[in-house]
């Protein structure tokens, strides 16, 4: 099977080209879809450097927000199942064996890589732990799932899910959205360890305690109509 990684990228300027070259050397035929959300940084410069055969690069002009630049990238993906990679340094290309295997043994459908289940990660903010887990539990009782981490940035999927799906968020809103409509459909969801490398502001981190409030409306919005 062919994989579409789609990477939506914004201000990466110190780690997007160590990202792109971790996923080149994973062996698995794949095509690399770089979104550059609108970067005001040397992002594009560099991107524009790395392109070849595996690296599709394409651009907003300005900044849209994760979510739409997703839906840019989705829209261009030839893959049977369609990965997300953030641009940063924070998730690492080295699971995407694990993240893969439940599809490709026909278990699942969709796959969330869990940062909160057995896998190493870097010890950093307790209230980003505490919101996370608000908002994975809030989402659970409103989808009727089980997830343990709702907000994980590693979600995998194959491309027919996607066909089912009319998402319409531009920002952070896309992590509830994603996983409010999935709910919905008769589709086999499951749950893997990833190793998580968290940043700090300082290193680059950019979601904010409004982004919380904002999945929280999300939620409520996408349970309640689509």
């Amino acid at each position: 099977m062919k994989i579409s990684i789609v990477i939506p990228v914004y201000n990466e300027e110190p780690t997007i080209q160590a990202v792109i070259q971790k996923i080149q050397q994973i062996p698995f035929e794949k095509e690399i879809i770089a979104v550059d959300d609108g970067s005001t940084d040397k992002t594009a410069e560099i991107l524009s450097s790395l392109q070849e055969n595996s690296l599709i690069v394409l651009k907003h002009e300005k900044n849209q927000g994760k979510g739409a630049a997703l839906r840019t990238g989705f829209s261009k993906a030839a893959g049977d199942i369609i990965l997300i990679q953030d641009a940063d340094l924070e998730y690492d290309p080295q699971d995407y064996q694990n993240l893969l295997q439940p599809i490709l043994e026909g278990k699942a459908d969709v796959v969330y890589g869990s940062r909160f289940l057995s896998g190493p990660h870097r010890v950093l903010y307790f209230w980003h732990y505490v919101g996370n887990k608000f908002l994975t539990l809030l989402s659970n009782m409103l989808s009727n799932l089980n997830l343990s981490d709702m907000e994980t940035g590693y979600k995998v999927f194959k491309k027919e899910v996607l066909n089912q799906l009319k998402l319409k968020s531009n920002r952070f809103g896309f992590e509830p959205e994603f996983t409010i409509k999935i709910a919905k459909k008769n589709i086999k969801i499951y749950e893997v360890p990833i190793s998580y490398y968290g940043r700090d502001y300082a290193e680059g981190k950019k979601i904010t305690w409004r982004d919380g409030i904002a999945a929280i409306f999300a939620l409520f919005r996408f349970w309640l109509w689509n």
